[in-house]
């Protein structure tokens, strides 16, 4: 198990840890700044450096087999001696930011196309979701306005924590179909945008809406009888 850093604030760019674990999967590190892919959101890229100055290069990082365990991937082979070794866990942050500033925006889609989402992908630089509708979306063009609607009110987003059970209790604080929060590990991590969502989530997020920047509806798409896709992406510059 790795003390997950990111949880508490996504805007760490690197930290010092120790080695745990090396195999043929990846490192383990007793703590990191890596978001280990999930909930569409791809894992973090960057490198571990160490005491000597040289590095290792991360190319992805994955859930470990164990609860807040994270693999980070490295270009290539790593002698299991490094295990003890203390290393800095940097990330790749501007790849970060912008992935962050995109998994904020399909929050905010999730409230401008109010509906059960069936599947999404966030990207650097564009994302989708796909939403449990039966009848056509709106066009691009207001869906992009409202969007950038939202940006532009510089919302807060906050995160907070609940139990089990609450969120048992609560089922509207899931949105996602495909893809269920994590449980049994005693508490869930919530994010709200202002007051207009609150749900669960374990990615990692800007602080305010406006930091998303402008944005555009690149695309949509009906993808079954009762699926609608919608593309996004950053607004060129």
């Amino acid at each position: 198990m790795s003390e997950l850093l990111y949880q508490g604030d996504g805007y760490l760019r690197e930290c010092g840890a120790r080695v745990i674990v090396a195999d043929e999967r990846g490192l383990q590190l007793d703590r990191t700044v890596f978001y280990a892919a999930g909930g569409g959101q791809p894992g973090d890229r960057g490198r571990l450096v160490l005491p000597d100055g040289s590095g290792i290069e991360i190319v992805d990082a994955r859930k470990g087999d164990e609860p807040d365990s994270v693999l980070h991937v490295p270009a290539g082979p790593v002698s299991e001696s490094i295990v003890g070794t203390s290393v800095t866990a940097a990330i790749d942050w501007d790849r970060r930011y912008r992935l962050m500033r995109m998994h904020t925006c399909m929050h905010l889609l999730s409230v401008v196309i109010p509906a059960d989402v069936t599947g999404g992908a966030i990207r650097d630089g564009s994302a989708r979701l796909d939403f449990d509708l039966p009848q056509p979306l709106q066009d691009k063009e207001h869906l992009t306005r409202e969007l950038n609607r939202l940006v532009e009110e510089d919302l807060p987003v906050t995160t907070t924590w609940v139990t089990d059970e609450e969120l048992a209790a609560r089922p509207d604080l899931v949105k996602t179909m495909s893809v269920k929060p994590p449980s049994g590990q005693g508490r869930i991590r919530l994010l709200a945008v202002g007051d207009i969502d609150l749900q669960a989530c374990g990615g990692t997020h800007v602080a305010r809406t406006g930091e998303i920047g402008a944005v555009v509806v690149t695309k949509t798409e009906k993808k079954g009888r009762h699926n609608r896709r919608v593309n996004v992406a950053f607004a060129p510059p």
